[in-house]
């Protein structure tokens, strides 16, 4: 596929991955601006994120020395656990050796070096980079990268195919009126009408889209809706962690959903969650997180709302038979360095019709 619409970044995908495997300090191996904005917000969820700064003086002669300097400040400074130096488009074109860098500086903690750059149309080539990585210095078992190269392989192919990525560009939109959605999915809801309520979210992202789910079920707790949910304890260690917070959470709330599938899983569940639709046979679908996952053959002759939270992925839920999509705007910086279930837009004007 040929983009002509901004896509992911490879290094933010390194930065993420480095996150979820506990990496207390990462180190972007580039000009200060790099991946900027992330790394402000990485730093909103707990792992520091520092750069070596290269200037244009280190583009020609070498950022060796610098990135030394970095690492051994890192160790001194933030006593981490963990450390992982992240390259850059600029440090890749000039050739620079992370790992020697990283045997030189001396430095005692485990730290692992992930060359990449955002020459990929792909962002999960940075997932894999950090991952093999991590598998070498024997952060994870080879079994699970091998299961995460699947999980990848699974999420991209659902986005060319359903998602922001089956064309080359798609106009962005803010969805329908959350309160004329909330009023007809209550309306079904009141008239008798059954129904399953699903959340297939992406990692943290889980922490808001559950609140979907909970508003309904609060909103009207003796409704034949069936719950379910992609909370098991499988994946990373943040995303384990993830898991069971949010599961907690949503019982506490009063709220026990069916689990299918991991947080990580969320573009490898469609059959799985699609079989379930139609043994339940519900008269409304609930989809929230990646509700493109689904396979559209699952829900033919079902009312599907949507949550998402891109706005490019609107006009494809429709394309799909979706007749209703709802954006939660901004969801994911929302849900960077929270520990638990926090308020979506739409389960607040679902409250609000109480």
């Amino acid at each position: 596929m040929e983009y002509i619409q901004p896509r992911p970044s490879s290094i933010v995908a390194a930065l993420y991955t480095a996150r979820d495997l506990e990496v207390d300090v990462a180190i972007l191996h580039g000009p200060s601006g790099c991946s900027f904005k992330h790394a402000r917000l990485l730093e909103e969820d707990g792992m520091r994120v520092l750069t070596t700064s290269l200037s244009d003086n280190e583009f020609i002669f070498g950022g060796q020395a610098p990135l030394v300097r970095v690492l051994r400040y890192a160790e001194e400074h933030f006593s981490p656990s963990r450390m992982a130096v992240i390259a850059t488009c600029v440090s890749m074109i000039i050739g620079e050796d992370l790992e020697a860098a990283v045997a030189q500086s001396g430095v005692h903690v485990p730290t692992i070096a992930v060359s990449i750059h955002a020459g990929f149309r792909e962002n999960i080539a940075g997932v894999i980079a950090a991952l093999e990585a991590a598998e070498r210095a024997g952060w994870i078992p080879a079994g699970e990268l091998e299961r995460q190269r699947h999980l990848l392989e699974r999420a991209n192919e659902v986005e060319r195919l359903r998602g922001a990525a089956y064309r080359p560009y798609i106009e962005p939109s803010r969805g329908d009126l959350k309160h004329v959605v909330a009023e007809r999915l209550l309306s079904l809801v009141d008239s008798g009408k059954r129904g399953v309520a699903i959340l297939n979210a992406k990692k943290e992202t889980a922490y808001m889209f559950a609140d979907v789910l909970i508003a309904l079920h609060e909103c009207r707790p003796e409704a034949e809706i069936a719950y379910a949910a992609n909370l098991e304890r499988r994946g990373l260690p943040k995303v384990q962690r993830d898991a069971e917070r949010i599961h907690a959470g949503m019982k506490g709330r009063g709220l026990d959903p069916l689990l299918k599938g991991a947080l990580d899983e969320y573009g490898a569940t469609g059959d799985l969650l699609g079989h379930w639709i139609r043994e339940e046979g519900p008269d409304f679908a609930l989809l929230v997180g990646v509700p493109h996952a689904i396979p559209p053959e699952y829900t033919c002759g079902v009312e599907v709302f949507s949550v998402t939270n891109g706005p490019r992925q609107v006009e494809p839920l429709r394309s799909l038979g979706h007749r209703h999509v709802v954006v939660e705007l901004d969801l994911h910086p929302k849900t960077l360095g929270i520990r638990k279930i926090a308020e979506s837009e739409f389960g607040a004007v679902m409250r609000s019709l109480r």
